[in-house]
């Protein structure tokens, strides 16, 4: 019995060893590698460079006040269209008290010439009734009087003027301030009640609101100077607003600035481009945008992934698979490439098999 259990101790000692050489052996052994393939396809390339920068009008213009003074009403709110010409706010003038002085001590001045002109009218009206004078004289005498009667009326309205900021007599207001150009009240900076300086050659004077023609936008941005050589006017952009997600906007460059200014170490370039806008979408002034300008286009090109090719020297190859898990290495030829797909030229049709790497 004892012999027994010692015959099965050494058998399953026995399978449990063989077991175990049989285990090892099996996870030493490396499984088949297998490759991954891929194929040749058809598709558009197109190579870009990016350009970033924001959304302005063409035309934006700051409506500002021919005199000094607070503003009194206001008649547009941001977003409000408006034509050329339309009143935009009122002015409530504050004058100048040596010019007020100045105006009324010339009204006063003024009105004693008239009073002694109608005196010396009225004499010289008498003299000329008596046949003591002659009509040349007579006549010389009334035209200094109208003179007289211009030189109050000037006075007046210059007085007034300066007190209200527009004369009746001569139909000019300079308190109010109007619209040059049609389109939308972008920004209105100032509210009722706030102070402002006239726009003069001294200083350019508080700007009482910006109007802009949102119906002709343009693309305002900057290239790195290592891109700028590779773009040129009447390249065409897309571009990609932002706040305006689904949907990208085609646009022209027109103007590459001569001049590059250093940006955080590095030498950029402004550049412009019209906008091909869209009624579908609504472009605010000053959204930021970024633009892909378009250095060259293929259309409907046999390519493949760029990560696939083998470079060795000068040459290009891929890895054709002529049989299963079989590879042969094939020089190709290569034309446009975006960064990501590569244009076949020749070498490699369309449905062959390629290592993927």
């Amino acid at each position: 019995m004892k012999k027994f259990f010692v015959v099965v101790a050494l058998l399953v000692f026995v399978a449990a060893f063989i077991g175990t050489v049989l285990f090892l052996y099996g996870k030493s052994q490396e499984p088949p590698v297998v490759y991954e393939t891929d194929e040749p396809f058809i598709t558009d390339i197109v190579r870009k460079t990016v350009a970033t920068g924001s959304i302005v009008p063409r035309r934006e213009v700051a409506l500002k006040s021919q005199v000094p003074g607070v503003v009194e009403e206001l008649y547009f709110e941001e977003g409000d269209s408006v034509e050329s010409g339309e009143l935009v706010a009122k002015i409530r003038l504050i004058p100048d008290m040596v010019r007020l002085n100045d105006a009324e001590a010339a009204l006063d001045a003024a009105r004693i010439d008239l009073e002694d002109a109608e005196r010396e009218l009225q004499r010289r009206q008498e003299l000329f009734d008596d046949q003591l004078i002659s009509d040349f004289d007579f006549n010389r005498f009334k035209l200094e009087y109208r003179r007289v009667q211009q030189r109050l009326e000037a006075a007046e309205n210059n007085l007034e003027l300066i007190r209200e900021g527009s004369a009746k007599r001569s139909g000019n207001v300079s308190n109010l301030v109007e619209s040059t150009v049609d389109g939308m009240v972008l920004d209105i900076p100032v509210k009722e009640g706030t102070f402002i300086i006239e726009s003069n050659m001294f200083n350019e004077g508080t700007t009482i609101a910006t109007v802009a023609d949102m119906g002709e936008m343009i693309f305002e941005g900057r290239v790195d100077e290592a891109e700028v050589g590779r773009i040129a006017v009447g390249m065409d952009l897309i571009l990609s607003v932002g706040a305006v997600e689904a949907e990208t906007f085609g646009a022209e460059l027109e103007f590459i600035s001569p001049k590059g200014e250093r940006d955080q170490g590095a030498v950029k370039f402004d550049i412009r481009a019209a906008i091909e806008l869209k009624e579908s979408a609504f472009l605010r002034a000053g959204y930021s945008a970024t633009a892909d300008i378009v250095l060259d286009k293929r259309d409907q090109v046999l390519a493949i992934r760029e990560g696939n090719l083998i470079f060795d020297e000068d040459k290009t190859f891929v890895d054709v698979m002529v049989a299963e898990q079989q590879f042969e290495r094939r020089e190709v030829q290569t034309g446009l490439s975006d960064g990501i797909n590569i244009e076949i030229l020749d070498g490699l049709s369309e449905g062959e098999q390629i290592k993927k790497l």
